[in-house]
């Protein structure tokens, strides 16, 4: 095997395994930060050694080995934690040099218990938004500060910075290396959901640059939603969000033209969507409903959100969609999680349900909302109301400000393309001829 092959090798291996390792070290070492460097530690190691050595029978087994042994080094040079090298134990000390033996695999149910643990620490309410999503992707994506950077549009070095201090942040405020439990852990639950929701979103529908979509953030934030569903299967809104997420990204094949533009949900081309995602983000909202249902609890906000999205799923055609379902899931969403964001996608179902005027007096009522000040969507959500209500100057205003607060791209062109046929509406003026097909 070549060297660039070996290289491809241990990066692979590393997506695959480093949240494990870092996981079980970071149970034995009571410190994420010190578990994290160690596993690097392991992966330089690896792409030193394995491009001469080989690629060992047992990849992942040789990583784990070796990142304990790096842990044991870190900690004998670090004053004042004999404590910690002590709670390692003595085994580490004596592994064999050639690597880990059979007897020494981790059994499954331990690793499931360490990378849950490592996802309520990522994700532990102490940290910031930003710093919980650049950690999670870091420890349990296995990405790098590099391609953290470029997915969210940031420069390294800010990266960087965030996963540094908020390993800081974790030992200052000695978050416990646990499993919440009792009444602890559905807020802590919530945390972790909306980090991988957080990722999904932006990928889904990116809020700065010149793509509309970023896939890959998509397929990490679907692939952390699986490993969780795996770790917490009796958990209704875990399948909840997985489900909404893989029947959002069923429509990505059909959400940009040939040309990357942006096409919104009621142009799309519904047989392009894919019906395999289509068919497993259903079957998890049913099983988010049946186990809600088991355990005598209303449907959370990602069930609830999942409905909708079935609603859509469901709907041969745009024309076929049951509106009035959609609304009223609103209604019960914003009861349940009540939000502006929440009553402002409200008024887009009852401006679809029950005509443009509904859902016009209902965002009309959302604009002094602080949260609000400076979403696009808002004016935008106005301009197609307006625009529905035959008043066109209105909407081509509306329009206009909504190009000017996004900041990305591509959805900047859909809103001014929008808001110039509003604007030639307004003076009776005719389309332009579309383009002749190339």
């Amino acid at each position: 095997m070549t060297a660039p092959d070996t290289h491809r090798t241990v990066e692979a291996v590393w997506r695959i395994e480093s949240a494990r390792i870092i996981a079980g070290l970071a149970r034995l070492v009571r410190d994420v930060g010190l578990a994290e460097e160690a596993a690097q530690d392991a992966l330089v190691a690896a792409l030193e050694q394995w491009p001469e050595a080989g690629v060992p029978d047992n990849p992942g087994a040789w990583l784990t080995v070796t990142a304990r042994r790096r842990a044991v080094d870190r900690i004998r040079r670090e004053a004042g934690l004999a404590e910690k090298l002590r709670l390692v134990g003595h085994d580490l000390e004596t592994d064999p040099p050639q690597g880990p033996q059979p007897e020494q695999a981790v059994l499954a149910d331990e690793i499931e218990d360490d990378l849950l643990r490592l996802v309520f620490t990522a994700c532990h309410p102490v940290l910031s938004t930003e710093a919980r999503v650049a950690l999670t992707l870091r420890l349990l994506g296995g990405l790098s500060t590099e391609e953290i950077a470029r997915a969210f549009l940031t420069a390294e070095a800010t990266v960087a910075q965030r996963i540094v201090r908020a390993k800081r942040t974790l030992a200052k405020a000695e978050v416990p290396f646990e499993v919440p439990e009792g009444e602890e852990l559905a807020p802590r639950l919530a945390s972790v959901l909306e980090v991988v929701y957080l990722v999904f979103n932006e990928g889904y529908a990116a809020t700065a640059g010149d793509d509309w979509m970023r896939p890959a953030l998509c397929e990490e934030a679907m692939r952390l939603g699986r490993v969780l569903t795996g770790l917490m299967p009796r958990e209704p809104e875990v399948h909840g969000l997985i489900a909404l997420m893989e029947i959002q990204a069923s429509r990505t094949p059909a959400r940009t033209g040939p040309g990357g533009e942006p096409v919104l949900l009621l142009d799309q081309d519904r047989s392009r969507w894919d019906r395999l995602l289509i068919h497993r983000g259903l079957a998890a909202h049913d099983r988010a409903e049946a186990l809600a249902a088991e355990q005598g609890t209303p449907p959370g906000p990602y069930a609830l959100q999942a409905a909708i999205a079935a609603c859509h799923a469901r709907a041969g055609t745009a024309g076929q969609t049951d509106w009035v379902r959609i609304a009223a899931l609103y209604t019960a969403l914003a009861t349940r999680s009540p939000s502006p964001v929440v009553d402002l996608n409200r008024a887009v179902a009852l401006g679809m349900a029950f005509g443009p005027q509904t859902g016009l007096d209902l965002a009309d009522e959302l604009a002094d909302e602080p949260a609000l000040r400076g979403y696009h969507l808002l004016p935008g959500v106005r301009g197609d109301l307006l625009a529905r209500l035959g008043r066109h100057g209105e909407a081509a205003a509306e329009f206009t400000r909504a190009a000017g607060l996004t900041r990305n791209a591509r959805e900047r062109g859909v809103l001014l393309a929008r808001a110039a046929e509003s604007a030639r509406a307004a003076d009776g003026r005719p389309a332009p001829p579309e383009r002749p097909g190339p």
